[in-house]
C-alpha cells in the first residue's frame, strides 16, 4: 500500500505531464508556423484551392527528375494542380505523359508560357510581320494544348515603344489580342495576360498593372483573353492587392503567387496570403493558383518548408 507520500509525488509527476501537453497542443496545431511541422492527417488531405506546384519543386523529396513522379508526389501531399512554364518546349512524347497523368488523377495543368520575349516591342506596334509571329504562335499553342487537354495559355505582350504613344500602344494591344481570340475561342482555349513588375525585376515592360490589363480585357471582350494575377509583381507595381482582385474579378482567369520580399513560399515575407486565398476561396475561385516562387531552404527540409507553409494559409 502506498503511503501518503507515494500519492502526492504521483499526483504531482501525472499534473506536470499534462501541463506539458497543453503548452505543447497549440504548437503542434498551427501547422507551417517557422517548425514545418504537418499533423499526419493533413498529409494527404486536399487543399481547398488549387495550389500548382511547378514541376521539378520538390525534386529533392522526388528523388528524379520524371515530370510523372514529380505530379505523382504533388497529389500524394494534397495538391490537385501543377504548372510548368516550359510546358511548350519539352518533347512531344513528354508532354503527352503528362498531360495522360494529369487525366489519371483529376488534376489541372496551369497556365503554360506560350509568348514572353521582354526584348522586343510586339503586341505594342502595328507591324504586319510581329501579327503574322504572333498568330503564328496561338495556332501552335492551340495545337499543343488541344493535345493535351490543356485550357490556358500565358501571354507577356512585350516592351514598351518609348517612340509611340502609351494609348496609341494600347489600341494596337487590343488590336493584336482581337486577332489572336479568332484563334483561341473556337478551340475553347483562354490566354492569360500576366502584368510583371518593372521596378525589381522587368524594366521596360508595357504591361504593369491589373487596372491596366482589366481595361485591355474589356476592350477586347473575349473569354478568350484574360488576366493571370501574380501577387508577388502586383505587391511590388501596386498593393492594395484583395481590392484590386475584386474590381477585375471578372477578367482574372489565374493566378501567380510568391511572398515578397524575396519571391519565396507563402508565411515568408509581407503578404498576407491568409486572408487572400481566403477571400478566393469565398468567392468560389475554382482556378489554378500557380506556386512561382523559390524556396527559404533548399532540399527535403526546404520542400516540407513549402508545404507547411500552403497549410497554414491554407487553414483560414
Amino acid at each position: 500500500m502506498k503511503n501518503k507520500k507515494d500519492s502526492r509525488r504521483g499526483f504531482l509527476r501525472k499534473a506536470a505531464v499534462a501541463a506539458a501537453g497543453a503548452v505543447a497542443a497549440p504548437s503542434i496545431l498551427k501547422a507551417g508556423e517557422g517548425s514545418g511541422f504537418t499533423l499526419a492527417s493533413q498529409i494527404n488531405e486536399p487543399f481547398r484551392l488549387k495550389y500548382a506546384p511547378s514541376l521539378g519543386m520538390f525534386r529533392a523529396s522526388v528523388g528524379s527528375d520524371d515530370p510523372v513522379d514529380h505530379i505523382k508526389f504533388c497529389y500524394d501531399r494534397g495538391f490537385r494542380a501543377v504548372f510548368d512554364n516550359g510546358f511548350m518546349g519539352r518533347p512531344v512524347e513528354e508532354q503527352d505523359r503528362i498531360a495522360a497523368e494529369l487525366a489519371r488523377l483529376g488534376m489541372d495543368l496551369g497556365p503554360f508560357v506560350l509568348y514572353a520575349d521582354f526584348a522586343i516591342t510586339s503586341f505594342v506596334v502595328k507591324d504586319e510581320e510581329k501579327r503574322r509571329m504572333i498568330l503564328d504562335l496561338m495556332h501552335k499553342g492551340v495545337e499543343t494544348a488541344k493535345r493535351t487537354n490543356a485550357k490556358w495559355v500565358l501571354v507577356v505582350p512585350g516592351r514598351y515603344d518609348e517612340s509611340l504613344h502609351r494609348d496609341y500602344q494600347t489600341t494596337n494591344v487590343i488590336e493584336n489580342l482581337r486577332y489572336c481570340a479568332e484563334i483561341l475561342e473556337p478551340a475553347g482555349i483562354t490566354m492569360v495576360l500576366e502584368p510583371l513588375n518593372t521596378l525589381n525585376d522587368h524594366p521596360g515592360l508595357f504591361l504593369t498593372g491589373i487596372p491596366q490589363a482589366y481595361l485591355i480585357c474589356r476592350a477586347v471582350n473575349s473569354p478568350s483573353v484574360k488576366i493571370i494575377n501574380d501577387l508577388y509583381h502586383q505587391q511590388i507595381t501596386e498593393g492594395n492587392l484583395i481590392p484590386n482582385i475584386e474590381a477585375a474579378y471578372s477578367e482574372i482567369g489565374a493566378f501567380h503567387v510568391g511572398d515578397n520580399p524575396g519571391r519565396k513560399e507563402p508565411t515568408s515575407g509581407e503578404i498576407n496570403y491568409k486572408n487572400i486565398f481566403k477571400f478566393l476561396f469565398e468567392k468560389g475561385y475554382s482556378g489554378t493558383i500557380c506556386m512561382e516562387h523559390g524556396k527559404t531552404i533548399q532540399g527535403k527540409e526546404g520542400d516540407e518548408k513549402v508545404i507547411a507553409a500552403y497549410r497554414e494559409v491554407d487553414s483560414y
